[in-house]
């Protein structure tokens, strides 16, 4: 199974960051994390978190085993381009690209299914309770010091659901105008 992690909007060029990249490709997913913290490369602890957030996505969305993971594929692509100015003698300016990347791990299993572990899906029930008799009260004799309502106020709308054999009524008051 492959899991993905992605990192947008990386301030380093994508040339410097393919430095890094290049060297981790194929590798066991825990080796490359010691790989990346040995580094002395700026790109290096951008990609070792990277990679940590795509084995953790590993580990607790799909219940892969970290042990059995490679870097399957590195993808470095053109980022976020930011034009600026350099001056020059004679009043000219010359344009200055600061470029940025977006990089893509994606990690794969070395042996499909071992030490697998199936996610757990707790189902959740909503059951709709009915207001017992003695708690249908209006709201305005439960809050003190509130006008009761006019004419002018009194602008409902009301909606009925059905869910099973039982009924609910919503009402929707507007605010007095």
């Amino acid at each position: 199974m492959k899991v993905h992690a992605t990192l947008n909007n990386l301030r380093i060029a994508p040339r410097k960051v393919r430095l890094v990249t290049h060297s981790i490709i194929g590798v066991d997913a825990r080796e490359a994390v010691i790989q990346l913290s040995k580094q002395a490369k700026r790109s290096s602890q951008p990609i070792h978190d990277l990679l940590k957030s795509a084995m953790a996505n590993a580990v607790n969305n799909f219940g892969l085993d970290e042990t059995n993971l490679y870097v399957l594929e590195v993808r470095v692509g053109d980022g976020l381009r930011l034009q600026r100015w350099l001056p020059r003698a004679f009043g000219r300016a010359t344009p200055l690209m600061r470029r940025g990347s977006n990089v893509t791990i994606i990690l794969e299993e070395k042996i499909e299914g071992k030490n697998r572990i199936a996610k757990k899906e707790a189902v959740k029930t909503e059951t709709i309770e009915e207001p017992k008799a003695a708690e249908v009260v209006s709201k305005d004799t439960v809050r003190k010091g509130v006008k009761p309502e006019t004419k002018k106020s009194a602008a409902k709308d009301t909606v009925v659901k059905k869910s099973g054999s039982k009924v609910v009524k919503k009402v929707f008051q507007r605010k007095a105008a």
